[in-house]
């Protein structure tokens, strides 16, 4: 009897030394070989990947579980997204995610619930990213930490009177800096921040709704690029002088990359994160509309080439989705009025898929690559590398068969998730797309099929040595 679970064979395997042709073995839900066809072990199943990429599995630093009030209370809302939107991960080939926790009451006494309730719905494995908007949570960053939470996010002037909905509250400079200070001195901390202005954009806003424009072009307009760098210059400058490590999300437009580039040429511990849903679209594509309004916002065109030159260069090291799951019903109509709708994309599920159809397919960036920014370095700042983000021995059998021929379309047929009517995407033809998941050395989606039942995720604790090994 085979000892081992599952083997890939006949693929082109990307490793963190290099592309070779063969495959994987695992047992156990550990990686137990890498190598040629001829090397590999025996095993109960064996998947004929016929000379596609086999890949890790994809990691989603930025996503927004339980962020839809409208309906249910934040703790309801997260239940039903920790399974809805698990599943449409799963079938898009993201194994792991990290999810913001967001609540005004303080965290620590509710992390039990966070965590059963992840595990006994999700199809994936998660951690939590805790957003720091009140001074009680600034007190409870140090119980966090023993809890597993090392990272922890900032809205740096941003959110004062913009989007009351999402029941954010801003930080000033000052909790910037004490929450900075804190985290220096703390192993493996990363402090997050969404880079936007919220002194300058209600003042362009009405500014451009003076001139009589309603389109996405006139989002990206009320809060232009200045807006995320004048943020990431006092964002830089505070890191420069804590010598603390942050990372700045979602970042959509040509200015952020000068100022990021800056700063890690001076050598501080500042990273930048982009989102497909920047790279696969600009604010003048007719076809996106309102369900493209994100905060930041997409930008224009150059903008969107900017981005992907920053990937391929090493100024931004980092991909996510920021996944906002919307009913339509609370969103709106694709040609609705922008300045009524909530911000946010639904991109789990598209996130792989983009990369591969706008990305590697149309050469703006390599396989290798991509897989670099999706995957490893999100597994390596977030504190679950080499357990996650690689093709190793000893690694989750957390991968993914990727076809780059396999054309499909964005629509109802293909999405899972809480609402599949909508999203920035939505209708559009894509080339490339993963055709087999395996999750803990267990085939669970084939051709978009899931083909297990939720509750099989694992917490992902980060403590000063990073992520638990398990046995």
């Amino acid at each position: 009897m085979a000892e081992h679970s599952i083997r890939v064979v006949n693929a082109r395997v990307v490793t963190p030394s290099g592309t070779i042709t063969g495959g994987i073995a695992a047992s156990d839900g550990k990686i137990t070989a890498v190598g040629s066809n001829s090397s590999l072990p025996e095993a109960e199943q064996t998947i004929d990947a016929e000379g596609n990429y086999l890949i890790p599995g994809i990691i989603c630093p930025h996503n927004h579980m339980g962020i839809s009030r409208y309906e249910h209370d934040y703790h309801t809302q997260y239940e039903l997204d920790m399974e809805t939107e698990t599943k449409a991960c799963l079938a898009g080939g993201v194994t792991s995610f990290f999810t913001f926790l967001l609540q005004e009451e303080p965290y620590v006494p509710d992390m039990d619930f966070f965590v059963d309730t992840g595990e006994q719905e999700s199809y994936i494995d998660f951690g939590f990213h805790a957003i720091v908007h009140q001074d009680h949570h600034v007190d409870e960053i140090d119980d966090l930490a023993a809890e597993g939470i090392r990272s922890f996010k900032l809205f740096f002037n941003m959110y004062k009177t913009s989007a009351p909905e999402l029941g954010i509250g801003h930080s000033d400079a000052g909790r910037v800096y004490t929450v900075l200070k804190k985290t220096a001195e703390m192993e493996n901390a990363v402090v997050m921040f969404h880079a936007e202005n919220d002194d300058l954009g209600p003042v362009k806003v009405e500014e451009i709704k003076a001139e009589g424009r309603d389109d996405l072009s006139a989002w990206a307009d009320a809060s232009p690029g200045i807006s995320q760098a004048m943020q990431i210059e006092q964002i830089g400058m505070l890191t420069e002088h804590t010598g603390a490590t942050t990372y700045v999300v979602h970042n959509s437009m040509e200015e952020t990359v000068d100022a990021l580039g800056r700063y890690n040429e001076r050598g501080v511990s500042i990273h930048g994160e982009t989102l497909p849903s920047f790279l696969a679209n600009h604010c003048e594509d007719e076809d996106v509309g309102l369900w493209g309004k994100i905060s930041p916002p997409i930008g224009y065109k150059k903008d969107q080439e900017a981005l992907w030159k920053a990937l391929r260069n090493g100024t931004f090291d980092h991909v996510g989705t920021d996944h906002c799951p919307y009913q339509l019903e609370f969103k709106g109509p694709r040609d609705g009025s922008v300045w009524e709708a909530p911000p946010g994309d639904q991109g789990l599920q598209t996130f792989l898929p983009l990369m591969l159809s706008e990305g590697v397919n149309k050469n703006r960036i390599s396989m290798e690559r991509m897989v670099e920014v999706c995957s490893t370095n999100n597994a390596k700042r977030f504190g679950i590398y080499p357990r996650k983000g690689a093709l190793v021995e000893g690694a989750d059998a957390d991968a993914v068969i990727v076809d780059l021929k396999k054309e499909f379309t964005v629509d109802e047929d293909y999405l899972y998730g809480l609402d599949n009517r909508w999203c920035s995407a939505f209708g559009r033809e894509l080339t490339g797309a993963p055709t087999h998941t395996i999750k803990g050395g267990e085939l669970v989606v084939e051709d978009n099929d899931v083909l297990t039942e939720g509750g099989i995720g694992s917490y992902l604790p980060r403590y000063e040595d990073g992520v638990p090994v398990t046995e």
